[in-house]
């Protein structure tokens, strides 16, 4: 049954892919659907893309096994909503066309930038990529019994989401994202309500069987992240990188207007807000009703914690209500993996195509169907190292590996998109400075964290982490740490620029930028004429 239901939704999305492939007419239309996706439909698919694998998956099983802990997951990725609502949304589409470059070469004026930024850009979606292959690893082996390993299972995810970009763009993409977000709230309200009428209608109830079960210090601070700045760290990275993210920043420009940019962000939060808030139900409820031993034996770090709580919440194991709620969230879950790594797909290969082959090789004369091809080139490329990276990774919790994809993007995206709208100095030095450091320091820091280097207690040999040896950096989430060292790169960067850029030009560039960004005049190309 889970693998029927897995194969219908995959049927409907590939439909769709087909239908939207009929109306990839120009290179716009395959980036950015030709920026003719309503404020709605935009809000739909930016939850869809955001409620991933990390978020349904990772923090149930986050919640279940570490309480309080797990929760500050959820309460992040929520708050984070805010940053990209109050100051990226509306400027992002004014000033750019299809990536987070084409604003910050419009300010800066440097195609310098436009490389590291696609640079930076491939590196984040990628990293993300990494936490939605090692899902569909978890889920497909769920689905199958056994059957399929993870070995297998994340080449066939690899392979479906390639199929996705390369035949639908981003006109595919958001739909199979619309349809992924209703399937997942559909199963995740139902899941609530049932809950609920477990625990007498009572959240209290919930939480009193789980200090019961767990002791009162399960529902503080202190079960995962024994040290409080590891907790600080993991929120500075959440409720920063969300606004960095770059398959998230490229749904902006598939809209017609700064407004309407702004209203999809509205419509996603009452979305991802009401979800987030579900997951804590979902997280407690897993802990009671199916205990923390019987969610680690069947996935070490708890990723398989949401489907099996629907199948206990559907008549349990052995019934047929059981079985059929194993298999529908299952194949949700599925869904919400196909869906949200054809977001990041698509990210990285735009950005690779239109800034990279396109903005600095070819000086921006590449024909539409050079620029067709190069995208599918990327596309595949894209996938295949994330197969690859998926495949080493696949022993790690996913909401782990997506907090550290936030990491990078608050590190280094951030930054310098901060200083391009608000810092009248900043110049193309500091934005390569900020987006180079912030990468490669956090990377480092990653590198040396527990997360990585780590002595297991069972064997070298079977040990989940890469490198069997003590950590070197103590906390598992480097944001608190690298979020300001990218901001000092940038800053550092733009004292060594500054000597050799003209203050009146650049001064210039900033009025202009200021003026397009909050108004949206001359988003034709031009800056329109001002005082």
């Amino acid at each position: 049954m889970t693998l029927l239901l897995a194969a219908v939704i995959v049927a409907i999305t590939l439909g769709v892919t087909f239908w939207a492939s009929r109306r990839n007419t120009s290179a716009g239309d395959f980036y950015v659907a030709g920026g003719k996706i309503s404020a709605t439909q935009n809000g739909v698919a930016i939850a869809g893309d955001y409620m991933s694998a990390a978020s349904f998956l990772g923090i149930t099983g986050l919640i279940a096994l570490n309480g309080y802990d797990g929760f500050m997951y959820s309460v992040g990725w929520f708050i984070a909503y805010l940053t990209v609502l109050f100051i990226v949304a509306e400027p992002l589409r004014n000033l750019g066309k299809y990536t987070l470059a084409d604003m910050l070469v419009y300010r800066l004026k440097d195609p310098r930038v436009r490389t590291y930024a696609a640079l930076s850009t491939i590196t984040i979606s990628t990293f993300y990529m990494i936490a939605q292959v090692v899902g569909a690893g978890s889920l497909i082996s769920l689905l199958s019994g056994g059957l399929i390993k993870a070995e297998l299972a994340i080449p066939l995810v690899g392979v479906l989401m390639i199929v996705y970009v390369v035949v639908g763009g981003m006109l595919a993409t958001t739909w199979v994202q619309i349809i992924k977000a209703a399937l997942l709230m559909f199963a995740t309200v139902v899941m609530t309500v049932l809950i609920l009428n477990r625990f007498g209608w009572s959240f209290s109830n919930l939480l009193g069987q789980v200090e019961a079960k767990n002791g009162a210090e399960f529902l503080g601070a202190g079960v995962k992240y024994k040290n409080p700045v590891d907790l600080i760290s993991l929120g500075l990275a959440l409720v920063l990188g969300t606004a960095g993210l770059p398959h998230i920043l490229v749904r902006f420009f598939t809209v017609p207007t700064a407004q309407d940019a702004r209203k999809s962000v509205v419509w996603a939060m009452v979305l991802i807000g009401a979800f987030y808030v579900m997951t804590a139900f979902l997280g407690n409820a897993a802990n009671v009703l199916l205990g923390k031993e019987a969610i680690e034996s069947a996935n070490k770090a708890g990723n398989m914690a949401a489907p099996l709580l629907a199948q206990a919440l559907f008549g349990g194991v052995g019934t047929t209500g059981g079985e059929f709620g194993l298999a529908f969230v299952t194949a949700v879950a599925f869904a919400t993996i196909l869906a949200v790594v054809a977001g990041l797909t698509i990210s990285a290969s735009t950005s690779f195509t239109h800034d990279i082959y396109n903005g600095v090789l070819k000086g921006g004369q590449a024909s539409e169907t050079d620029q067709f091809r190069v995208a599918r080139l990327a596309t595949v490329a894209v996938g295949i190292v994330a197969i690859l990276l998926g495949l080493l990774a696949k022993s790690q919790n996913v909401a782990f590996l997506v907090a550290l994809a936030f990491a990078i993007a608050a590190s280094a995206n951030l930054p310098v998109i901060l200083f391009t709208l608000f810092w009248k100095k900043f110049n193309a030095t500091g934005a390569i400075w900020g987006l180079v450091g912030g990468i490669l320091f956090t990377l480092l820091l990653i590198g040396l964290s527990p997360n990585i280097m780590k002595i297991d207690p069972e064997t070298v040999t079977t040990g989940r982490h890469l490198i069997q040896a003590n950590a070197i950096f103590p906390l598992e989430n480097p944001g608190l740490i690298s979020i300001p060292a990218g901001f000092l790169f940038a800053v550092i960067g733009t004292m060594i620029g500054a000597a050799r850029r003209n203050e009146a030009d650049d001064a210039r560039h900033f009025e202009e930028m200021q003026y397009r960004a909050y108004t949206g005049a001359g988003m034709d190309g031009s800056v329109a004429a001002h005082d």
